[in-house]
């Protein structure tokens, strides 16, 4: 679709036309996961705008998409934590006396304050679990209060990772301290043993690797699922291109841009660039940046030599002890890290693709190694520079406290957390939804009230368009309506008419998701509003506006249980392929089966009760089954509005029954709105003036947690209450103890007087002085109504 265009980090700026290589259809590779830990938000970030995307192509703009996305299962990150882990493991098995273990971990603990926080370190002094938090608290005092380390500006990733190192040494000092060492001090272990035996290990069992990584790969795809992510068309894995990836790197060596230097190889920029080339096209201005370069080469790469250039990056690198190995003509070794995109890549979508995407971090040196390398290798060199991507796509990281969210900075949630404690799959995606993809997002509380109201809105919305229907008798739905909604509409379809032009040139616009949000809100509001002030209301133009917006939150990937085409209303509710119908409303029928049974053994007389009793809903249910429903509240549907029916009249009648009827009619309709209907994800929404209640789906979850609340709240009321009469009770009886004190005896046992008039009246203070003539009339007021207080106890008899 020519009208599309996209943000494109190739050319920075205004959003540039899309216009895919082959019409209608589109090559995408993006950039997958490092499988070595659990899976965070900011990965959620990533792959969730991403999906967005992809389905966004899909769905509203009718591509055909080849998704291809790499699973990177061997890297230096792989390596040194499976290496650590199993060096871990086994220092454990060793067999130590307490002392030596404890001096094992203070070498271990000052080797990592050594190593990553410098300060605590003062020579000829020996650091330990002793002076560590004086230490601590001087050099890093400024950091823990929440400041920087300069003591300027907003503290950043090197604050956080300041934070992350002093977490692990406090661990491991606390344990060191209780002399249990292990577990508090496996993260100073970790480097510390691996600095020590890492060229002990025998790499030649590669299970030490694959046990991590499979692991991880099989959590990143559990979380990915849960969080609706549509799965790759392709997965490639790095273990399994390894030959590929070294001929790969003789033909760029070949072509004259690479060149072999101590059993590694390395990309040649200045070969690159001298025969025509652009190197650093996504990021020029980082292509010196030492710190980036010597973090996109690896911590395993220090020590590897030969490099002409410094900025020239590994295409291949020498294995050394401790590290996994593959055969190649140089000699046994591993992938560059940058390498293994363009060559699974390349295999799979060929020389060149529409589209390549990842997390704004990998902009460079990844994603700008992985053009030079690629180009470099397709390019010919009589036919100037050769284009491997067209477009490339980079989501904006998450942040948290000013910080980039990292694995290395263990400042993250994971997903598996997030989504046990914080969110739900849909609510985490809003909240992505309402930032646009390329823009860096920092969650605030803001941010969540916002998201929270978006989707409370659009549920209430579509819960009560279908309440509407299904009283309206439009239990089936109209899945077309052909209503003008052109520019000659009214009212409701002229909202929506504007909307969809406004909703259609977000989406055109770079897949402005914020802004398409924004509109469905509106619309919603608005109809709301409109809903309100207008009883005649064509319910048909209520429920084109709800499918069409069931359609877009379909599209957006909202709706786990939806598939496209979209053509439902409202959240779906679909039958599993392996529920035959019946089965799926037998709950829906037991409860009105029941209602039926206990409404028969009250023998009410009302001829309207016995009606709704002889009424079977079964044909009704059969004939939706019969029709191919498979949505389980349509097929509900029938049984609902037989309870709510006799529900309804039961209300109705019920201020005519005697006081024990009444007791049991009102028990009844309470229990099976709160209790019977409530449990299967249904309420029964009271109107006043006799109108039939509105049944409505919401989940069972938030039904029970309100009902759970609303008891917890009732029970707070009624201890609360019980409180205050057992403090009046006990207020009552310090009134009539004290009541009992004859006013002549009030001030006798007060120490501040020493002497007293014929009443019991204060004259003298304790040290001979007269008694003040304020303080006496106060004394007065007291004893006037101490008097009072035990006559009405004397005049009751209670003295």
């Amino acid at each position: 679709m020519e009208s599309l265009k996209l943000q494109n980090s190739l050319k920075p700026g205004a959003p540039v036309p899309f216009v895919p290589i082959e019409k209608g259809k589109v090559s995408w590779y993006a950039c997958g996961p490092t499988v070595y830990d659990k899976s965070h938000l900011g990965h959620a970030r990533n792959y969730v705008s991403t999906d967005i995307i992809r389905r966004i192509l899909m769905h509203y703009f009718g591509f055909k998409v080849n998704f291809v996305m790499n699973i990177t299962d061997i890297d230096d990150k792989i390596i040194i934590k499976a290496r650590r882990q199993r060096l871990l493991e086994l220092e454990k098995q060793k067999t130590y006396t307490p002392e030596e273990l404890q001096k094992l971990a203070l070498s271990a603990f000052q080797s990592y304050a050594e190593s990553s926080l410098k300060l605590l370190v003062k020579e000829g002094e020996e650091l330990n679990h002793a002076n560590y938090l004086e230490r601590r608290d001087a050099a890093y005092g400024r950091v823990l209060s929440g400041g920087t380390m300069s003591g300027e500006g907003k503290p950043g990733d090197d604050e956080a990772k300041i934070k992350m190192h002093i977490s692990n040494m406090d661990a491991a000092a606390n344990a060191i301290k209780e002399g249990s060492v292990f577990p508090g001090s496996d993260e100073i272990f970790l480097p510390f043993l691996d600095s020590q035996y890492k060229e002990t290990i025998d790499t030649r069992d590669q299970t030490i690797f694959t046990n991590l990584t499979q692991s991880m790969e099989a959590l990143f795809t559990a979380d990915m699922d849960a969080l609706n992510v549509l799965r790759p068309d392709v997965i490639t894995r790095v273990t399994d291109y390894v030959p590929q990836i070294a001929k790969f790197v003789e033909g760029i060596v070949d072509k004259g841009f690479a060149y072999e230097a101590e059993g590694s190889v390395y990309f040649d920029i200045a070969a690159f660039e001298k025969a025509g080339n652009t190197y650093a096209r996504l990021r020029p201005e980082n292509r010196n940046d030492k710190s980036l370069q010597e973090e996109g080469e690896g911590s395993l790469s220090k020590g590897l030599g030969g490099k002409r250039g410094q900025g020239d990056f590994a295409l291949w690198k020498k294995s050394k002890a401790g590290e996994p190995f593959w055969p190649s003509k140089w000699g046994d070794g591993r992938p560059g890290w940058h390498i293994e995109c363009s060559v699974m890549a390349s295999d799979i979508l060929g020389s060149q693709m529409d589209i390549h995407s990842g997390g704004i971090d990998l902009a460079f040196p990844h994603h700008d190694n992985e053009l030079a390398q690629s180009e470099a290798y397709f390019c010919q060199h009589d036919k100037g520079e050769h284009t491997w991507v067209n477009y490339f796509l980079h989501m904006g990281h998450l942040s948290i406290s000013g910080s980039k969210m990292s694995k290395s900075l263990k400042n993250f949630q994971t997903i598996q957390d997030a989504l046990a404690t914080d969110y739900t799959a849909r609510s985490m995606r809003i909240v992505f939804l309402m930032g646009k993809w390329s823009d860096g997002v920092e969650i605030s509380p803001d941010m969540r009230a916002q998201a929270d109201n978006w989707e409370t809105t659009v549920s209430n919305f579509f819960t009560n368009t279908k309440s509407w229907l299904a009283e309206a008798g439009m239990t089936n739905g109209v899945k077309s309506l052909s209503i003008d909604n052109g520019e000659s509409a009214k009212g409701l379809l002229a909202e929506l008419a504007q909307a969809k032009k406004e909703v259609d040139a977000a989406l055109q616009n770079s897949l402005d998701t914020p802004k398409a949000m924004l509109v469905i809100l509106k619309l919603v509001n608005t109809t709301n509003v409109f809903l309100k002030d207008n009883k005649d209301v064509n319910l048909a133009e209520v429920e084109a506006i709800a499918r069409w917006i069931t359609k877009l939150v379909g599209i957006f990937g909202l709706d786990p249980h939806a598939t496209a085409p979209y053509e439902g209303l409202g959240w779906a509710s679909v039958l599993a392929a392996d529920v035959d119908p019946e089965t799926a409303v037998e709950p829906f029928k037991s409860v009105l089966e029941n209602v039926k049974r206990e409404v028969a053994a009250l023998s009410l007389t009302s001829d309207a009760i016995s009606s709704l009793l002889e009424q079977d809903p079964t044909p009704e249910f059969e004939s939706l089954s019969s029709a191919g429903t498979r949505d389980v509240e349509q097929l509900a549907l029938p049984y609902l509005r037989g309870v709510s029916q006799i529900r309804d009249e039961l209300r109705r009648i019920v201020s005519a029954q005697n006081a024990e009827t009444k007791k049991a009619v009102l028990q009844l309709t309470d229990r099976i709105r709160d209790q019977d209907l409530t449990n299967l994800g249904v309420y029964l929404d009271d109107r006043p003036d006799n109108q039939p209640s509105l049944i409505k789906f919401i989940p069972a979850a938030e039904l029970i947690a309100a009902r759970e609340e609303k008891a917890a709240l009732a029970a707070e009321k009624a201890r609360k209450k019980e409180e205050a009469r057992l403090a009046r009770e006990q207020a009552e009886r310090e009134a009539k103890e004290k009541a009992r004190v004859p006013p002549e005896e009030l001030f006798k046992k007060d120490e501040r007087y020493s002497a007293w008039d014929e009443h019991g009246l204060p004259t003298l203070m304790k040290d001979g002085s007269e008694v003040p003539k304020s303080q006496l009339k106060t004394a007065k007021k007291l004893w006037d109504r101490q008097k009072k207080a035990y006559e009405d106890l004397k005049a009751k008899g209670e003295l």
